[in-house]
C-alpha cells in the first residue's frame, strides 16, 4: 500500500498533478490523501458568509474539498486506489509535514503552473519549500504535463554524493511503474576528471544499476557547457519524460528549479520533477 500526499488549492494545477499521479500509479494500491491548507485567518470565515447577490452562502473550502473527494471517486474506474480529504487551516509547511509522519506519507505530488515569463520561477513558493524542508520524496508536477508513464528518465548526477540504500531504493520503485529507461548524466569541463571518491560513487550506481535494471540505463557526460544548459540540451534533445534529482544534492536543485531567470528553458513546462530524500 502506497500513501500520496496532494495538497490542492482547487486549481488546474493541483488537478493534474492528481490525474497524473492516478495514471502514475494505476498499478499499485494506493491511498490519496487530497490536503487542503487554509490561512490561520480562514478558520474564522469556513461557516460562510452569506452572498447577498443570491442570498445563499457560498461554499466553504471543506465542502468544496470533500465535493472534490466525491466526483474524484465516481469517476476513478481503479478499484485499488482510495481517496481522502484532509483539511486544516494553518501555516503550510509545518501542515504538510504533520500529515506526511501523520498518515505515514510515502510521496508528495504537487502541481506547478512551469514557466511563462523569464522572471518566474519553475516552481512556486509552496512546491519549493515543499521540496527542501519536507523530508519526503516529492513529486512535482507541471501543468502541461503528457499523461503517459515515462519512458525516458534523466539523472543528473556530479557524483559528489554517495547513493545510500534509501535513494537506490527510491529510484528503483519509480523505475519499476514502466519499462523506461535510466540516463545518468553528468557535465564536466574538458580535461576534467573524476576523482577518486566520485568515482566510486559512479561506480557503486552502475553496479546497482545494472543489477537490478540491465540493458535500460546508460552514461552521458556532457563537455563545454554550462550545468543548466547542458542539461537543457539533454532533455530536449532526448525528450525526456521525467527528471530524476536528489534532494541532498542542492546544487542541481538549485539550478534546475530555483533559478528565477529562466530563459528559454521549454522542457520545465512539462517534464515532472522527482525529488529523492534520504
Amino acid at each position: 500500500m502506497k500513501n500520496i500526499l496532494i495538497p490542492t488549492d482547487f486549481s488546474e494545477n493541483s488537478t493534474n498533478a492528481l490525474k497524473y499521479a492516478q495514471m502514475l500509479f494505476g498499478s499499485l494500491e494506493c491511498n490519496f490523501y487530497l490536503l487542503y491548507v487554509g490561512s490561520v485567518l480562514d478558520s474564522n470565515v469556513e461557516d460562510g458568509t452569506v452572498d447577498e447577490t443570491k442570498g445563499t452562502f457560498p461554499l466553504t473550502s471543506k465542502q468544496k474539498l470533500m465535493e472534490l473527494v466525491e466526483y474524484i471517486r465516481k469517476q476513478n474506474n481503479d478499484p485499488d486506489h482510495s481517496f481522502y480529504s484532509l483539511h486544516e487551516n494553518g501555516f503550510f509547511v509545518p501542515t504538510i509535514k504533520k500529515h506526511v509522519e501523520g498518515q505515514h506519507i510515502d510521496l508528495i505530488v504537487m502541481g506547478t503552473k512551469g514557466v511563462s515569463g523569464i522572471q518566474e520561477k519553475v516552481v512556486g513558493s509552496n512546491a519549493g519549500d515543499v521540496v527542501t524542508k519536507v523530508q519526503c520524496n516529492t513529486l512535482v508536477v507541471p501543468n502541461n504535463v503528457e499523461f503517459s508513464k515515462p519512458i525516458e528518465i534523466a539523472f543528473p548526477t556530479d557524483y559528489n554524493i554517495f547513493y545510500s540504500h534509501e535513494i537506490l531504493r527510491s529510484m528503483a520503485e519509480m523505475l519499476d511503474l514502466g519499462d523506461g529507461n535510466f540516463r545518468i548524466m553528468n557535465v564536466m569541463k574538458d580535461h576534467d576528471s573524476l576523482n577518486p571518491e566520485q568515482t566510486t560513487n559512479k561506480d557503486y550506481l552502475l553496479d546497482f544499476m545494472e543489477e537490478s535494471f540491465p540493458g535500460r540505463y546508460s552514461t552521458h557526460t556532457i563537455t563545454n557547457k554550462s550545468v543548466k544548459s547542458a542539461i537543457q540540451c539533454f532533455v530536449e534533445s532526448r525528450d525526456i519524460d521525467m527528471m530524476f534529482m536528489v534532494a541532498k544534492n542542492l546544487n542541481f536543485i538549485q539550478l534546475i528549479l530555483f533559478d528565477s531567470l529562466v530563459e528559454q528553458i521549454s522542457f520545465h513546462t512539462k517534464v515532472p520533477f522527482y525529488v529523492i530524500h534520504q
